[in-house]
């Protein structure tokens, strides 16, 4: 039987990794060609397909990002996997949360690794000319969930250690 953790972790990573999916799958077909907006909320929320070779912010590495990144994300997510095995098995605020930034990191390096045009961008905010930068639905969860995972780490109460009391 599956525990309250795994009930709560393995439905979200499983849906928001698919909803990350089906909308780049969207954005490749309706959004060609890359760099053209096409307005959905005015000029503030716009859709407009990219391609990120690099990391978050168009952080790069030349032609060294697609392993770096690629490399970094398989660590980051067995730090993730290990973070969720480590929370108590009734626990559910911070599995939840795992859940969404595990299924961004999967999301993207899925582009990474079946492609070389790098991570498909397709989010548009900002006010004219001054933009965020173009983001994708595992971004969101993400950056999202690590904010929300940060905030949960912090308020955890030490383990004990062993041999004091």
């Amino acid at each position: 039987m599956l525990s309250p953790k795994a009930r709560l972790f393995w439905p979200i990573a499983i849906v928001w990794l698919a909803l990350d999916i089906v909308t780049k799958r969207l954005a490749l077909a309706h959004l060609w060609p890359p760099g053209v907006p096409h307005e959905f909320l005015g000029e503030y929320a716009r859709f407009t397909l990219a391609f990120n070779r690099g990391a978050a912010m168009g952080l790069s590495l030349g032609e060294w990002s697609r392993p770096f990144f690629s490399i970094v994300g398989l660590l980051i997510l067995g730090v993730l996997f290990w973070l969720y095995r480590q929370s108590a098995p009734e626990s559910r605020l911070k599995p939840a949360v795992l859940a969404f930034v595990v299924a961004g990191a999967i999301g993207n390096l899925i582009d990474r690794f079946r492609w070389e045009y790098g991570v498909v961008d397709f989010i548009d905010l900002g006010i004219g000319t001054v933009r965020f930068w173009t983001f994708n639905v595992a971004d969101m969860g993400i950056s999202l969930g690590a904010i929300a995972l940060a905030f949960i780490l912090g308020r955890e109460e030490p383990p004990a250690e062993a041999g004091s009391g």
